[in-house]
């Protein structure tokens, strides 16, 4: 009997078991194929969102800049404890011109991305507590909200009795 089980839960491990890799896919598949198809100075908004969709993100200056992501991450070895594991991170920026029209690509993979250098330093607040911009602020903030000076005045009597 003890066999038989031994037997049936190995086999229900061994059935659930799968050598594929689960791989967690985000934002638009199969970019670096895609992008090739957009041509600079000739394809449209139009093109762009008909082969790669709407943006990830979009940001609005002289020109459109519109960025497109692919990432996709799997789990790690055991020793890791299964953390998931990034193994494609592809960026797409495309800037188009008031016109509509592409006038810039740039792609960036892993290997791009871990060449770009970032600035580490911090920039600090230029007032401190003590100084006199926050001292004015305070006694604006408290003026407004208390303009008559009413809620002072019940404090001064509570503190005098």
């Amino acid at each position: 009997m003890f066999k038989i089980l031994y037997i049936f839960f190995l086999a229900l491990v061994v059935t659930n078991c799968s050598f594929k890799k689960v791989v967690k896919h985000h934002g638009v598949p199969f970019l670096e194929k895609k992008q090739k198809q957009l041509i600079i100075n000739q394809s449209t908004s139009n093109d762009v969102r008909k082969i790669l969709g709407t943006p990830s993100t979009r940001s609005k200056f002289d020109n459109d800049v519109w960025i497109y992501i692919e990432r996709k991450q799997t789990q790690s070895k055991l020793s890791n404890l299964g953390r998931m594991k990034i193994f494609k991170n592809d960026v797409l920026v495309i800037e188009i011109d008031n016109y509509g029209i592409l006038k810039k690509k740039e792609f960036y993979n892993m290997q791009d991305m871990k060449k770009i250098k970032v600035v580490e330093e911090t920039t600090e607040a230029a007032f401190s507590r003590n100084s006199f911009i926050y001292d004015f602020m305070s006694s604006m903030r408290q003026k407004i909200n208390d303009p008559l000076g009413v809620r002072a005045k019940k404090r001064k009597e509570i503190n005098q009795r």
